[in-house]
């Protein structure tokens, strides 16, 4: 059986890794050592910051929530806001309020008026 050289097939993987290093510093895309490691930082910091984005548009539209209740006269508190909606079966979240709040205030405030009424 002849012997099977990997020259086409670590090439392949090298120009593979050296093409998503592209635009990295130093060594990082020139060594395809340096460069192996810092795709894998560069991937695993992309992930983290997916899941980061999330968290902090969360933040963002419950401080945009607030800030709506908080300029309506005689307005509930963010968390007593939320448990109103939850106790009315009222199924809008936090992305739609927000929006709400900032795009249609008329519209948030009538919300805001139903769901703290008793």
């Amino acid at each position: 059986m002849p012997r099977v050289k990997t020259g086409i097939v670590r090439r392949k993987g090298h120009k593979k890794v050296f093409k998503l290093a592209k635009g990295f510093r130093m060594t990082r895309n020139r060594l395809y050592k340096v460069a192996q490691e810092a795709v894998l930082h560069a991937g695993q910091y992309a992930y983290n910051g997916r899941k980061e984005r999330k968290q902090q548009m969360r933040v963002t539209w419950i401080s945009r929530i607030n800030a709506a209740l908080s300029s309506i006269l005689d307005g509930p508190k963010y968390s007593r806001f939320i448990k109103a909606l939850s106790d009315k079966k009222i199924t809008l979240n936090r992305k739609v309020l927000a929006a709400l709040a900032t795009d249609l205030p008329d519209v948030f405030k009538d919300v805001v008026t139903f769901t703290t009424k008793k």
